[in-house]
């Protein structure tokens, strides 16, 4: 990376706090090599882990005017051949790191290399960027509505009421579009089955496009009956929804809101 200019004291106390976390961070003998590794003086080696990087990073700083250092050693810490048996440590310290690095605008990327990116302004910017469940959403290209339903949790990686709310969304746009009040499976029914629907999905011409429509009311009525109404009936601790889960049951609702924008009203 070319020149980093100096990291501001806030700044470099959030970076040394991550690394130097009580209990995910750095152990004490591989800040000494690390220190060591990349040149950076270990100033104060007997004080608490956070402080003693905090104080090596700002010394050097200090002495030569720039944040190069600092980068280098999150390179060096980041290095994924180091995490083979722990991926989700990486995952972990990654996705902490690139919520303060946001701030000054650079990330940790996928190869353990610090980028340049666009500064972030604020502290849900910040965390947005760092979430992997959102990253994973954003490179699938998922639909704004998707997002915009459940952006909040997103940001909080809260994965059942993420899923919930996007489920929602599916029938708030089919109101939408058809004028009608209803909820759930009947509202489906109402907007979109049998032979003279309100809302179609096509051209309704062929057999195949009225089985594309009757799949469909099928499809939208089994996320109301497997997702959304379970969600809405069971507490979070009854229901296990897990990152895996969640993306792919976003991304699915992504498809249903990409079908719905292609809607024609017949009647």
């Amino acid at each position: 990376m070319d020149h980093v200019a100096p990291f501001d004291a806030q700044h470099l106390t959030a970076i040394s706090k991550v690394l130097g976390d009580t209990t995910d961070g750095l152990t004490g003998s591989e800040i000494e090599y690390l220190l060591r590794d990349c040149r950076i003086p270990d100033v104060t080696p007997s004080i608490t882990k956070w402080k003693r990087l905090l104080n090596a990073f700002g010394e050097y700083q200090n002495r030569r005017q720039f944040g190069n250092h600092v980068v280098v050693f999150i390179n060096r810490v980041m290095k994924p051949v180091q995490y083979t048996e722990n991926p989700n440590k990486f995952l972990e310290r990654r996705d902490r790191l690139n919520t303060v690095l946001a701030f000054s605008g650079m990330y940790v990327d996928t190869d353990g290399k610090v980028k340049r990116s666009q500064r972030a302004a604020n502290l849900n910017e910040a965390m947005e960027r760092a979430s992997r469940l959102h990253a994973a959403l954003s490179s699938r290209a998922v639909h704004r509505d998707v997002l915009e339903y459940c952006r909040a949790e997103l940001l909080q990686e809260n994965y059942f009421h993420a899923v919930f709310e996007a489920t929602k969304s599916i029938a708030a746009k089919v109101r939408q579009l058809s004028g009608l009040v209803n909820d759930g499976a009947q509202l489906i029914q109402a907007a979109l089955a049998g032979a003279s629907p309100l809302l179609a999905i096509n051209d309704l011409r062929t057999d195949s496009d009225r089985s594309e429509q009757s799949g469909f009311v099928n499809l939208l009525v089994g996320v109301f009956g497997t997702v959304r109404n379970p969600l809405a009936h069971n507490p979070k601790v009854e229901w296990a929804m897990d990152e895996q889960d969640a993306l792919d049951t976003l991304t699915l609702v992504s498809m249903i809101h990409r079908k719905l924008d292609r809607a024609r009203r017949l009647r």
